[in-house]
Formats: C-alpha cells, structure tokens, sequence
C-alpha cells in the first residue's frame, strides 16, 4: 500500500510546473525575438532545452528586463548549467512561440542587483543566493 501512495504522489506531482522534470527536444513556432523582453516574459514558467547535440529542457522561472532576458540557477550547477558550459546556444519555449538564443553569465553586480529586483517584484521573494561569482544568472541573448 505503501509504494502506491508514494506512487499516486509522484504522478500527481509531474504533472506541476514546480517539478524540474528534464524532458528533449522543444517544438512550437520558430519565432524572431522580441527588442524587448518585458512584457513577452510575463508567464511565471519557460521551457529551456540546452545541449543542441541530444536536447536537453527543463522549465524554469524568468525575469525580462528591456531587451535582456535571464534564467536563473541560484548556486545550483544543475544539468542544464553544465550544458549552457560547455554550448552557449539555447532555445526557449514561451506559450507556442520557440526562441533560438545564446546564455551569457552574468558577472556584473550591478546587473544581478538589478535582475534580483525584477525577481522580487515577479515571484515574490529574493532569488537564492544573490553573489554574482557564485550564482548561476544568464542573459539570454538573439543568436
């Protein structure tokens, strides 16, 4: 009975936008990126694959701010960030719309506080970890 509940409870769960399920490759309409990411960014959860050569995506949260949009890991180095290492090329799944870009870390300080802000205004708290050499922030950018 034991493993059943445990069960029940795991299929509920992946059907939740929180769980970090990986999936492959993403499909939707090849869409031009927009000049600014504010309002374009506005739904809570993304997918992003990674790893061009077998993909790789997760869904994550965002924060777009101008013509800058960011994927954060806090100073989880997870699947995705070691992928985004090695190949800096992404695609990016919002509603049907699918965005080829390139991840770029951020190291500005400056930049990070003000990404940290956004966040807080979009979820409600402070991202984890907030020091830009030990955090895992990306801009995400047009190929």
């Amino acid at each position: 009975m034991k493993n059943n509940s445990v069960l029940a409870l795991v299929l509920l769960l992946s059907g939740c936008d929180l769980i970090p399920f990986s999936g492959g490759a993403l499909t939707g309409t090849l869409t031009e990126p927009p000049s600014s990411w504010t309002d374009a960014a506005n739904p809570e959860i993304v997918e992003l694959e990674t790893n061009p050569i077998d993909p790789y995506s997760v869904k994550l949260w965002i924060v777009g701010m101008g013509p800058n949009l960011y994927v954060h890991a806090g100073a989880n180095r997870a699947t995705w960030v070691e992928h985004i290492e090695q190949n800096a090329n992404v695609r990016l799944l919002i509603d049907e719309s699918l965005y080829e870009l390139s991840a770029v870390r951020v190291e500005s300080e400056a930049e990070f506080a003000a990404f940290a802000e956004l966040w807080e205004a979009k979820y409600g708290n402070r991202p984890r970890n907030e020091n830009v050499n030990e955090a895992y922030l990306f801009r995400l950018l047009p190929r």
